[in-house]
């Protein structure tokens, strides 16, 4: 039936375009570069939460940053890294949602892993420089590409159209010897058809965190050629990351004496990883109402992360044990690498066609992705000559993720709007030879997902506009949920209705924006430590669970010289019932402890933000920017033993423009993060056991006792305290 609707819908969709020409125009080439993203993007009309960040807002905080701490100024969004001082490895979390549930396309095409289902930012290193402009929009949103659209999405527009040639260079020089520096340049409009833009770019760190250092590169090409009706477009963009890991975190009895603790020791405990991304787009018109894009893409990724373990059981390894004498030797210290060795592409495509009061859009993709898991012993202490490249485990997979939408946006009246967004997606997902765990033979998992939205927008007057939207998600679990598992203990996809409720006011000198949304989970997936029928502790589904919160933001021109920005969220995120399990070291068997009505993890009920921005003289301006994040838990408990305090970081950020007669562009400035020095921890992970023989805190210092004498192993990311970024824009 689902399927008999799509169809018909598309055959309506056909019968309606009609056939007439328009005149060649820069707007013309620039509203065609527009129609690969404009087919899953929200505009002032539709009935979601979204905010736009403009290539000006990128470019004002970029001092080479990754770009999840560019963007933690808009609702709704935390971010936290690794290494503490935003290079490296970073994430961010938006209404509480992980990244393995945040969407994120670039140009219309799927970032997000097709696995892990995350986004790894530190494999695009100063991308944000190669941005035009950025969407976020907040709950399920419209039908968009790729996995990850449960809870938020994030569309990325790259480079547009530039007329003038121009060069740009942008260096950043800061604490913890942070650098940037990129060189960005471009031949603007050649004959009227062609163009060409690239970027290079260098970032590295040392880290607030010990050793947490950062090696970063990447690159930006970009040709486009117009004609009269359409656009090809060339893209390759590629990066290079060499990170020392950080990933243990600090355990909480560091937190006040030694809070860069990093527990890696070993000179070579790094990521290295290289991932090239190659885009070709045609964007057409076909008539003077209706216009087309298809676009290609193919993305290839390898690397490894590289560990010292010592005292490694050899069966774990797949290795006989070593006779040496008289002695069985049954561990031994090694050296590993595990390797990701991966390819994605595919085909997504869209449709545009506007007449009269209705414009329907047509888009979807397909994809196919090839994974290859590995892990070498590139060294061992009991090997000849202690030296061999013996490979301990391989896991070959592959995914076909396949989806088709339909929207509508039919103008009821001159004040009503009806949204329509249906969304068919299929998904394949094959895995094969033996990983860790022992599990051997290919094994396949089949899904189909039904995504409808619904919504409607009425305009007050010329400045008030109300809307309310209803919308389904469905999400697959990700890899760690199916390898780590048997086809008995496999948890089930989940499934999110989403409700949203939302007023804007816009005038000259005030934009003020409300929205409630209500976002209720069938089967959420969530991590109770409980292991499975192959020794996992994978996610288990939960059958009921919420997000229910208000989010306000507004802008008001205070003076005509001081304008002031903010927003807040304020929200409830529960679980109806969970059961948590908890290894007891002393029987080998699990202890399990029912809660009701607990704060999902990571899911602060209060987040709010504040910029002022003072136009000191025509060359000189400042600003001083807020944020706030409310206490939040590191697992699904709401136990005060397992809670991250509430913090408030303030920045300040003066820009100076140089009068030049060199440059078009000359621009120094300095940003002063943290300003007043506070000490805070945003992120941090969790272990919980029991133990009543032992005591293994002397041994172990990332374990602590709780107040329910049950033992604590967690590690904990503290942020850096105040530090500087001194940029220097110079543009030709």
């Amino acid at each position: 039936m689902i399927k008999k609707l799509i169809i018909i819908l598309i055959l309506i969709f056909a019968h309606t375009i009609l056939y007439g020409q328009q005149s060649d125009s820069i707007q013309l080439k620039r509203t065609l570069e527009e129609v690969n993203i404009n087919a899953i993007r929200a505009n002032a009309k539709t009935p979601i939460a979204y905010t736009n960040l403009s290539k000006s807002e990128i470019e004002k905080s970029n001092f080479g940053q990754d770009l999840p701490i560019l963007i933690s100024l808009t609702p709704s969004v935390v971010t936290s890294s690794d290494a503490g001082a935003g290079v490296g490895y970073t994430g961010l979390r938006i209404r509480g949602t992980d990244p393995s549930r945040i969407n994120v396309t670039i140009n219309g095409i799927p970032l997000n892993d097709s696995e892990s289902q995350g986004v790894w930012w530190v494999n695009m290193p100063d991308f944000a420089s190669s941005l035009d402009n950025i969407q976020i929009q907040r709950g399920v949103g419209t039908s968009t590409n790729g996995a990850g659209a449960f809870g938020a999405s994030i569309n990325l527009k790259t480079m547009g159209l530039n007329k003038k040639a121009y060069t740009i260079i942008n260096n950043s020089l800061g604490s913890y010897n942070t650098m940037k520096n990129n060189i960005e340049f471009g031949s603007g409009l050649i004959s009227d058809k062609f163009t060409f833009d690239a970027r290079l770019s260098q970032i590295s760190s040392d880290g607030y965190i010990d050793r947490a250092s950062s090696e970063l590169n990447s690159f930006y090409i970009q040709g486009s050629y117009y004609s009269k009706e359409s656009v090809l477009k060339a893209i390759i963009f590629s990066g290079h990351e060499r990170t020392y890991q950080a990933w243990n975190g600090v355990p909480l009895r560091y937190l006040d004496t030694n809070r860069t603790f990093n527990s890696y020791t070993y000179e070579n405990e790094v990521d290295n990883y290289n991932q090239t991304h190659y885009q070709l787009h045609y964007n057409k018109q076909i008539n003077s109402s209706t216009y087309m894009n298809i676009a290609g893409h193919f993305t290839h990724g390898e690397g490894y992360y590289e560990q010292e373990k010592l005292g490694e059981n050899l069966a774990d390894y797949n290795l006989s044990n070593i006779v040496i004498g008289i002695d069985t030797i049954t561990s031994t210290d090694l050296i590993r690498r595990k390797w990701l060795n991966n390819d994605f592409g595919g085909l997504t495509y869209s449709l545009n066609h506007y007449k009269e009061n209705l414009n329907l859009i047509l888009g979807g993709a397909y994809n196919e992705y090839s994974g290859q898991h590995y892990g070498n012993i590139i060294w061992s202490e009991y090997a000849s000559n202690g030296n061999y490249n013996h490979q301990y485990y391989k896991n070959i997979a592959s995914k076909y993720d396949n989806n088709m939408f339909i929207k509508t946006n039919y103008q009821a009246s001159s004040a009503t709007l009806v949204f329509i967004d249906l969304q068919l997606r299929n998904i394949e997902y094959k895995f094969n030879g033996s990983d860790v765990n022992g599990n051997v033979g290919e094994q396949s998992i089949n899904l189909e997902f039904f995504n409808p939205k619904f919504g409607l927008t009425h305009k007050i007057n010329d400045k008030k506009l109300f809307y309310v939207s209803y919308a389904v998600a469905n999400k697959e679990p990700n890899r760690s949920d199916y390898v780590e598992s048997s086809p008995n203990s496999r948890p089930f996809h989940e499934t999110l209705y989403d409700t949203e409720i939302g007023f804007k006011y816009n005038s000259k000198n005030l934009i003020f924006n409300t929205n409630i949304y209500l976002m209720e989970y069938d089967n959420q997936l969530i991590k109770t430590g409980e292991i499975n029928d192959v020794g996992y502790a994978t996610s288990k589904n939960v059958k009921k669970s919420y997000r229910r919160g208000i989010e306000v933001e507004g802008s008001c021109l205070l003076t005509q010289k001081l304008r002031w920005s903010a927003n807040l969220t304020l929200s409830k995120n529960k679980l109806d019932t969970m059961t948590q399990f908890i290894d007891n070291w002393d029987t080998g068997i699990q202890e399990a402890v029912r809660h009701e009505d607990t704060d999902l993890a990571f899911s602060p009920n209060i987040i709010w933000s504040s910029q002022l921005s003072y136009a000191i003289n025509n060359n000189t301006s400042m600003n001083f920017v807020s944020k706030y994040v409310g206490e939040q838990y590191i697992d699904n408990t709401s136990s005060d033993d397992r809670q991250l305090d509430d913090y408030l970081i303030n920045n300040l950020q003066i820009d100076y423009n140089l009068n030049s007669k060199i440059f078009n562009t000359a621009k120094v400035s300095i940003l002063i993060n943290n300003i007043f020095d506070n000490e805070y921890v945003s992120n941090a992970w969790l272990y919980r056991f029991i133990s009543e023989g032992f005591d293994p805190r002397d041994s172990d210092h990332y374990v602590t006792k709780d107040s329910d004498s049950r033992y604590n192993m967690a590690g904990y990311f503290p942020q850096a305290t105040r530090n500087y970024l001194f940029g220097l824009t110079l543009g030709f």
